[in-house]
Order: structure tokens, then sequence, then C-alpha cells
């Protein structure tokens, strides 16, 4: 099969039309027919081999919706016709104890979607169906590509950690993580706080949070001190972790959905001893996970904040992410 994609070749290089050929589906693979893919800021990290393991040319892409094509022979849960989504992970060794155990996304051989591999910003997609989950009929589909990997992100976490909805929860940053945060914590049912800028307090509120404070005001923070049961940083940058800690009860665990790359200050005493603090991540979430969260979203008519450019402007669309003016995810429609 001859799949048309858009490729860049060289790291922070231009995307131009690439195409490459798909042989023989294998028996437990389904192909996707993509007709739109969100673009993530991993996306961009890959372009920019920032985590030195992108193989060129790179066909980016790992929040996939489209139709089901072809399955193989071994697929029962599938069907050709079927709106599907895919996210960071296209596969799984499916036989260790993590993938025994329903916790595939931390399998060690698990296949990223755009790492020695082609993603989504092509015509067709072929992934292992055990990392292909329907979407339901009640998202809209136009719309659900960024709860592929930015969604379940900030799902996983909150899951995880068996978050009640008596708990108060802060989300550290409000951009394309953060107010899906906003609004999964929200239709928990946990009083929802937004570390932001004074910039964006009305939107937060507006996505969601109960109230606000400012990221940028150490004595704001100060005051938050003990508030709450889980701290959600969506932030690639360091921060003042410690600071950070101190707004959680005892308990409370400070999460991190954003992929800082550099080592975290971060002190035992005070607080992570004297109140059992943890600080912990993940990589998105398991299959199964995402079907919860594609299921909550769906039940709470919960959507990400789009901005949508036909796949042919594919380097228009990186140029507004690398802006950093995007409002709050791009993606990309199949032309």
């Amino acid at each position: 099969m001859n799949v048309k994609a858009y490729a860049v070749s060289k790291a922070e290089g231009e995307f131009e039309p690439f195409e490459f050929e798909l042989g023989e589906i294998d028996a437990t693979q389904v192909d996707i027919d993509v007709e739109s893919c969100g673009i993530c800021h991993s996306d961009l990290s890959m372009v920019d081999n920032e985590w030195r393991m992108t193989r060129f040319p790179l066909v980016p892409g790992h929040e996939v919706v489209g139709r089901v094509k072809a399955v193989g022979d071994h697929v029962s849960h599938l069907k050709v016709g079927d709106r599907v989504g895919l996210g960071w992970h296209s596969g799984y060794c499916m036989v260790c104890d993590q993938c025994m155990s329903g916790n595939h996304n931390l399998c060690g051989k698990a296949q990223p979607t755009i790492a020695g591999r082609h993603g989504g910003f092509a015509d067709t997609v072929r992934a292992e169906a055990a990392s292909v989950v329907k979407i339901p009929d009640g998202l809209d589909a136009a719309e659900a590509g960024p709860l592929m990997c930015g969604g379940i992100a900030m799902f996983n976490p909150m899951f995880q950690s068996n978050l009640k909805p008596t708990d108060s929860v802060a989300v550290v940053g409000i951009g394309g993580l953060g107010h899906l945060g906003l609004k999964f914590a929200k239709a928990w049912g946990c009083h929802v706080t937004a570390f932001t800028s004074e910039s964006k307090v009305q939107e937060a509120l507006d996505m969601g949070a109960h109230d606000t404070v400012n990221s940028r005001d150490p004595s704001a923070i100060k005051k938050a001190a003990g508030r709450f049961d889980l701290v959600l940083s969506t932030v690639n940058v360091p921060l003042d972790w410690n600071a950070i800690l101190a707004t959680l009860k005892p308990h409370g665990s400070l999460q991190l959905p954003g992929a800082v790359t550099q080592p975290l200050d971060v002190n035992v005493l005070p607080h992570m001893m004297f109140k059992n603090l943890s600080v912990g991540s993940s990589p998105v979430g398991p299959p199964v996970v995402i079907r919860k969260m594609l299921d909550f979203a769906a039940r709470h008519n919960i959507a990400p904040v789009t901005e949508h450019f036909p796949m042919s402007k594919v380097n228009d669309a990186f140029e507004r992410l690398r802006s950093g003016k995007a409002r709050f995810r791009i993606v990309l429609d199949r032309d």
C-alpha cells in the first residue's frame, strides 16, 4: 500500500510531502484511514530531536482519529468502518507482567507511534489493534484527537491516584494540557484551582476552575499551603518544586504530566517526610483507561479547545505552535 504523508528530513526541518510503502497487514494489526490528527508538543520535541530518539525522515502525529480500513485476521474487537483513535503507543509486547496486569503503557517494549515508525500526518496509519480504541458516539470525532494524548496524560494520574469527588485538585499551567485537567477535575466533582498568570484567570474560571492562584507570585503560592490532595503540573520548565509541595495536604501527591527534562530540586524535609507526600509521573495511559477517559469525556461533554488547519498547511500549524499562541490544541484535518 502506498501512503501519502508529510515528513521532516532533519531536526527542526520543514515538512514536505512524503510517500512510503506499507507491506501486508499482520494478523494483529489494523490500518486507519486518517480523518484528523492533533499536534502535541511531543510532536514538536520529536521534530526538533530534543529527546535524541528521532529517526528521520519523521512522519509525526499520535493523536489520530479515523476509520478502520483494514483489519488483520486475528482482530475481533474492531471492524472496517469503525471510527477509532490512536495515541502515543501503537503496540505492546502483550506478554510481560505490565501488559498482563493491564498496565500496557508501562510495557518495556511498548512501541511509540512516532518513534521508529510513521505516524498520523498521513492518509493511513497502521497499529497493533490492542492500542486502537473506538471513539464513543457521544464525542465529536473532529475534536477528539487531542484526547488521545493530551487528554489521557491528564486523566491517567487522576484515575491512578483514586481521586475522590471530595478532593481538592490544583492544575499548574493552563495550556494545551492544563485546560483539559481543569475540565476533567471539575467533572470529577473536585474543588479545582488553577495556577496561572493573571491574564488567564477568566479563561481558567470559564473552563472549570473554582479559583486561581497567581503562579508568578511566590506569596500567593505560599498562602495556598496545605490546600490540595493532588497537584498536576503541566509545565516543562523548572519551578520552585518545594513551594509546590508545601501546597499539598498530608498524603498528597505532585504528578508531572508535563515532560520536565531537568532534575527536580526536591527536599525530603520538611514536607515530603512529615506529610507523607509523593512525586510521580507516568506515560499517558493503557488502552483500558483511554477507553474510560473517552467515555467520561462523552458523558460530561468534555472536549479540548482547538484550532484547525488543513494537513497541507502543517508548516503553518507548527509555526503557530512554536509561537506559543495556540489556543489550546491544534488539529490537522485531512484535505
